[in-house]
């Protein structure tokens, strides 16, 4: 049961980290989910959003996060 434990702990301190980062580009203005690259397109009635150059700046820093954490969980 100690390693589920600490996959919560784990779990709990992403959560927590990702709010926090999140709460903090909020009153920063920074355009989260408004990069160059996400594709936008209106038509009339019809709102196309596809936010490619998000996804991969999120997809990066997750792969990085988790891999630390991970490493850090092994020792």
């Amino acid at each position: 049961m100690t390693s589920l434990g600490r996959v919560f702990l784990l779990l709990g301190l992403f959560f927590l980290l990702l709010g926090g980062i999140l709460s903090v580009a909020g009153r920063l203005h920074i355009p989260f989910g408004r990069l160059p690259g996400d594709i936008a397109v209106e038509r009339g009635n019809v709102r196309f959003y596809f936010p490619i150059a998000t996804s991969i700046i999120v997809s990066l820093l997750l792969t990085l996060i988790l891999n630390l954490a991970f490493r850090l969980w092994r020792r």
